[in-house]
Protein backbone atom coordinates (compact mmCIF):
# COMPACT_ATOMS: atom_id res chain seq x y z
CA UNK A 1 0.00 0.00 0.00
CA UNK A 2 2.99 2.30 0.46
CA UNK A 3 2.96 3.80 -3.09
CA UNK A 4 -0.73 4.67 -2.64
CA UNK A 5 -0.03 6.64 0.54
CA UNK A 6 3.01 8.66 -0.58
CA UNK A 7 3.21 12.36 -1.30
CA UNK A 8 4.63 12.98 -4.77
CA UNK A 9 5.46 15.98 -6.94
CA UNK A 10 1.91 15.90 -8.37
CA UNK A 11 -0.04 14.41 -5.47
CA UNK A 12 1.60 16.86 -3.09
CA UNK A 13 -0.45 16.35 0.05
CA UNK A 14 2.43 17.65 2.13
CA UNK A 15 1.44 21.16 0.97
CA UNK A 16 -0.04 23.18 3.88
CA UNK A 17 -3.30 24.00 2.07
CA UNK A 18 -3.93 20.30 1.34
CA UNK A 19 -3.11 19.34 4.93
CA UNK A 20 -5.50 21.94 6.31
CA UNK A 21 -8.40 20.97 4.04
CA UNK A 22 -7.85 17.23 4.54
CA UNK A 23 -8.02 17.70 8.30
CA UNK A 24 -11.15 19.87 8.03
CA UNK A 25 -12.94 17.37 5.77
CA UNK A 26 -12.14 14.49 8.16
CA UNK A 27 -13.21 16.34 11.29
CA UNK A 28 -15.89 14.47 13.22
CA UNK A 29 -15.86 11.49 10.85
CA UNK A 30 -15.25 8.05 12.37
CA UNK A 31 -14.73 5.80 9.34
CA UNK A 32 -12.51 5.82 6.27
CA UNK A 33 -15.69 5.59 4.19
CA UNK A 34 -17.13 8.80 5.71
CA UNK A 35 -13.83 10.65 5.22
CA UNK A 36 -13.51 9.40 1.64
CA UNK A 37 -17.05 10.50 0.84
CA UNK A 38 -16.46 13.99 2.28
CA UNK A 39 -13.28 14.38 0.20
CA UNK A 40 -15.01 13.04 -2.92
CA UNK A 41 -17.97 15.40 -2.53
CA UNK A 42 -15.66 18.39 -2.04
CA UNK A 43 -13.63 17.70 -5.19
CA UNK A 44 -16.68 16.76 -7.27
CA UNK A 45 -18.80 19.74 -6.23
CA UNK A 46 -16.40 22.53 -5.21
CA UNK A 47 -13.72 22.23 -7.89
CA UNK A 48 -14.81 23.26 -11.37
CA UNK A 49 -14.16 20.98 -14.35
CA UNK A 50 -11.99 23.03 -16.73
CA UNK A 51 -13.68 21.60 -19.81
CA UNK A 52 -17.20 22.31 -18.62
CA UNK A 53 -16.37 25.90 -17.71
CA UNK A 54 -13.71 26.62 -20.38
CA UNK A 55 -11.43 27.85 -17.63
CA UNK A 56 -8.28 29.50 -19.03
CA UNK A 57 -5.96 28.40 -16.20
CA UNK A 58 -4.31 24.95 -16.32
CA UNK A 59 -3.66 23.03 -13.11
CA UNK A 60 -1.65 19.87 -12.55
CA UNK A 61 -0.46 19.52 -8.94
CA UNK A 62 -3.06 18.90 -6.25
CA UNK A 63 -2.16 22.16 -4.51
CA UNK A 64 -2.66 24.11 -7.77
CA UNK A 65 -6.09 22.55 -8.29
CA UNK A 66 -7.10 23.57 -4.79
CA UNK A 67 -5.73 27.10 -5.14
CA UNK A 68 -7.36 27.77 -8.52
CA UNK A 69 -10.53 25.73 -7.78
CA UNK A 70 -10.46 24.24 -11.29
CA UNK A 71 -8.96 21.32 -13.17
CA UNK A 72 -9.50 18.79 -15.91
CA UNK A 73 -10.60 15.35 -14.70
CA UNK A 74 -6.94 14.32 -14.35
CA UNK A 75 -6.08 17.27 -12.12
CA UNK A 76 -9.21 16.75 -10.03
CA UNK A 77 -8.17 13.12 -9.50
CA UNK A 78 -4.77 14.38 -8.30
CA UNK A 79 -6.46 16.57 -5.69
CA UNK A 80 -8.75 13.78 -4.52
CA UNK A 81 -5.78 11.42 -4.19
CA UNK A 82 -3.91 14.05 -2.16
CA UNK A 83 -6.80 14.68 0.23
CA UNK A 84 -7.37 10.97 0.80
CA UNK A 85 -3.68 10.12 1.20
CA UNK A 86 -3.32 12.99 3.66
CA UNK A 87 -6.01 11.23 5.70
CA UNK A 88 -4.19 7.87 5.52
CA UNK A 89 -6.52 6.35 2.92
CA UNK A 90 -4.67 4.51 0.12
CA UNK A 91 -5.59 6.08 -3.21
CA UNK A 92 -4.54 5.42 -6.78
CA UNK A 93 -5.32 6.81 -10.19
CA UNK A 94 -7.53 5.09 -12.76
CA UNK A 95 -8.20 5.88 -16.40
CA UNK A 96 -10.74 5.19 -19.10
CA UNK A 97 -10.34 5.69 -22.84
CA UNK A 98 -13.45 7.50 -24.02
CA UNK A 99 -14.79 9.43 -26.98
CA UNK A 100 -14.16 13.16 -26.62
CA UNK A 101 -16.85 14.08 -29.14
CA UNK A 102 -18.29 16.77 -26.87
CA UNK A 103 -15.10 18.71 -27.60
CA UNK A 104 -13.99 17.39 -30.98
CA UNK A 105 -15.60 14.85 -33.34
CA UNK A 106 -14.07 11.38 -33.77
CA UNK A 107 -11.38 11.93 -31.13
CA UNK A 108 -10.65 9.65 -28.19
CA UNK A 109 -8.89 10.60 -24.99
CA UNK A 110 -8.07 9.41 -21.53
CA UNK A 111 -10.41 10.24 -18.67
CA UNK A 112 -8.99 10.39 -15.13
CA UNK A 113 -10.62 9.03 -11.99
CA UNK A 114 -9.50 7.32 -8.75
CA UNK A 115 -9.14 4.02 -6.96
CA UNK A 116 -9.79 4.29 -3.21
CA UNK A 117 -9.07 1.54 -0.70
CA UNK A 118 -11.94 1.25 1.79
CA UNK A 119 -11.53 -1.17 4.70
CA UNK A 120 -15.05 -2.59 4.31
CA UNK A 121 -14.88 -3.12 0.54
CA UNK A 122 -11.31 -3.10 -0.76
CA UNK A 123 -10.43 -1.12 -3.89
CA UNK A 124 -13.31 0.98 -5.19
CA UNK A 125 -13.39 3.39 -8.15
CA UNK A 126 -14.81 6.91 -7.84
CA UNK A 127 -15.07 9.73 -10.35
CA UNK A 128 -14.96 13.28 -8.99
CA UNK A 129 -14.99 14.89 -12.45
CA UNK A 130 -18.07 16.96 -11.63
CA UNK A 131 -21.70 16.38 -12.47
CA UNK A 132 -23.69 18.10 -15.19
CA UNK A 133 -26.59 17.18 -17.44
CA UNK A 134 -26.04 13.55 -18.44
CA UNK A 135 -23.28 12.99 -15.86
CA UNK A 136 -24.18 11.74 -12.39
CA UNK A 137 -21.14 10.34 -10.57
CA UNK A 138 -21.82 9.28 -6.96
CA UNK A 139 -20.04 7.77 -3.95
CA UNK A 140 -22.08 4.61 -3.27
CA UNK A 141 -19.75 1.76 -2.21
CA UNK A 142 -19.59 -1.02 -3.04
CA UNK A 143 -21.50 -0.05 -6.20
CA UNK A 144 -19.63 2.11 -8.71
CA UNK A 145 -21.51 5.11 -10.07
CA UNK A 146 -18.94 6.66 -12.40
CA UNK A 147 -19.40 9.63 -14.71
CA UNK A 148 -19.14 7.46 -17.81
CA UNK A 149 -19.77 3.81 -18.69
CA UNK A 150 -17.59 2.75 -21.63
CA UNK A 151 -19.52 2.45 -24.91
CA UNK A 152 -18.47 1.06 -28.29
CA UNK A 153 -14.71 1.52 -28.88
CA UNK A 154 -14.26 2.79 -25.30
CA UNK A 155 -12.74 0.89 -22.37
CA UNK A 156 -11.33 0.96 -18.86
CA UNK A 157 -7.53 1.11 -18.69
CA UNK A 158 -6.25 -1.81 -16.63
CA UNK A 159 -4.24 -0.84 -13.59
CA UNK A 160 -4.18 1.12 -10.37
CA UNK A 161 -1.51 3.78 -10.76
CA UNK A 162 0.24 5.48 -7.86
CA UNK A 163 1.34 8.35 -10.13
CA UNK A 164 -0.21 9.91 -13.25
CA UNK A 165 0.44 8.29 -16.62
CA UNK A 166 3.21 10.02 -18.62
CA UNK A 167 0.74 10.78 -21.43
CA UNK A 168 -1.46 12.69 -18.99
CA UNK A 169 1.41 14.74 -17.55
CA UNK A 170 2.75 15.57 -21.00
CA UNK A 171 -0.68 16.82 -22.13
CA UNK A 172 -1.15 18.91 -18.99
CA UNK A 173 2.32 20.45 -19.13
CA UNK A 174 2.32 21.13 -22.89
CA UNK A 175 -1.20 22.54 -23.27
CA UNK A 176 -1.51 25.61 -21.09
CA UNK A 177 -4.99 26.73 -22.17
CA UNK A 178 -8.46 25.33 -22.70
CA UNK A 179 -8.12 25.70 -26.49
CA UNK A 180 -4.78 23.91 -26.65
CA UNK A 181 -5.95 21.06 -24.42
CA UNK A 182 -9.09 20.45 -26.47
CA UNK A 183 -6.94 19.86 -29.54
CA UNK A 184 -4.39 17.69 -27.73
CA UNK A 185 -6.05 15.48 -25.13
CA UNK A 186 -3.91 12.67 -23.74
CA UNK A 187 -4.49 9.30 -25.35
CA UNK A 188 -2.77 5.95 -25.41
CA UNK A 189 -4.10 4.77 -28.76
CA UNK A 190 -4.06 1.00 -28.42
CA UNK A 191 -5.80 -0.99 -25.72
CA UNK A 192 -3.61 -1.57 -22.66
Amino acid sequence: MKPYLQATKIINYDHPSIQLLAKRLAQGKESDEAIAKACFMFVRDEIRHSGDHKDPVMTIKASEVLKERTGWCYAKSHLLAALLRANGIPTGLAYQRLSCSEYEEEVYCLHGLNWVYLKAYGWYRVDARGNKEGVDAQFTPPLEKLAFAPQENEYDIKGNFSDPLPEVLEALYCNNSYEKMVGNFPDIGEKR
